[in-house]
């Protein structure tokens, strides 16, 4: 059998970059994005696929927000849900037409997945993330009154809500993902960082108003169904050292204590390329081979040590 590896998609291998995110551009911005992973199938990988899915669960924020008057509140976590659901129909249908066009026989599911976090998180407990739409105070405090919500300033922006970002601990739904992989099925999952739910001391799972880091998730799927490779694909190229300024250093490799060190030393801000060294790290700390971050269009040229970066144990 081949490599498996789990790939990690960024949020612009499904929307635009210029905020045109109605369905026909998203799904013709994913078949774009999935010329790289046929080639990877063709390749002989064993194939997990996780996404983001800000701007969807914005937008299905937003539709809330606004029929709050006439309908009830849908929890986070459904939302996340339909995101799963929604995104992975786009990537499913974009692959299984890509490996028709090129005669290539490979089965594709999409599974709804849920991630288990522990509900005693410090990120849950002191929720920092913002979503969804900015309301003036007086709205923000009839939100918060009528559905419990925490909303704090956004600056300049207005009030909105904040929700918590824990750390993923484990994917519930791994052996069945294990179970596709090994009858050479590629399984979209993990979609948005996974569905977040805490286990109940009668063992039952109970969701969480909270979201995942995409990244991190994506890592400890990896770890759990036993990859080799983690490919974190984005929107840069390569990582970078002082990125934006005259002295922007490339790095075609580099070992994970390298990375640490550079993380410790503040070269990867948490909003950006943060999140994805610390998965990278993760990742190798814990058994993994390789991690890969690039760009979603150069990720076969990566593959073959022409572009992006690598991070190994050593």
């Amino acid at each position: 059998m081949g490599r498996c590896a789990v790939v990690a998609l960024g949020g612009n291998a499904i929307s635009t970059s210029t905020g045109d995110n109605f369905i026909e551009r998203q799904f013709a911005q994913t078949r774009k994005s999935m010329a790289g992973i046929l080639e990877l199938i063709r390749k002989g990988y064993r194939l997990a696929i996780t996404h983001g899915n800000g701007p969807q669960v914005g937008e299905g924020l937003l539709r809330m927000e606004h029929s709050l008057d006439i309908s009830f509140p849908r929890p986070l976590g459904v939302l996340v849900a339909d995101t799963q659901g929604g995104i992975g129909y786009m990537i499913e249908q974009s692959l299984q037409n890509g490996l028709r066009w090129r005669d290539m026989e490979k089965p594709v599911a999409t599974l709804v997945t849920q991630v288990i976090v522990d509900k005693d998180d410090p990120e849950l407990l002191t929720p920092s993330k913002y979503i969804g739409r900015a309301y003036p105070q007086e709205v923000a405090e009839k939100l918060m009154q009528e559905h419990g919500w925490e909303m704090k300033l956004d600056k300049a922006r207005g009030y909105r809500r904040v929700v918590g970002s824990p750390k993923p601990l484990s994917i519930v739904n791994r052996d069945a993902i294990k179970l596709l992989l090994d009858n050479d099925f590629v399984v979209i999952c993990v979609g948005g960082g996974g569905i977040p739910v805490f286990v109940m001391k009668n063992g039952f799972y109970e969701g969480v108003d909270a979201v995942i880091d995409k990244d991190r998730a994506a890592a400890i799927l990896a770890l759990d169904i036993g990859a080799h490779d983690l490919f974190i694909l984005t929107e840069v190229d390569k990582v970078a050292l002082n990125f934006g300024t005259p002295e922007q250093k490339d790095l075609d490799q580099m070992t994970s204590a390298e990375a640490k060190q550079y993380l410790e030393e503040g070269q990867f801000p948490p909003g950006s390329m943060g999140p994805k060294i610390e998965a990278a790290i993760s990742f190798l700390e814990n058994g993994g081979e390789r991690a890969l971050i690039a760009s979603i269009d150069n990720v076969i040229g990566a593959v073959y040590k022409e572009g992006g970066t690598w991070i190994t144990k050593e």
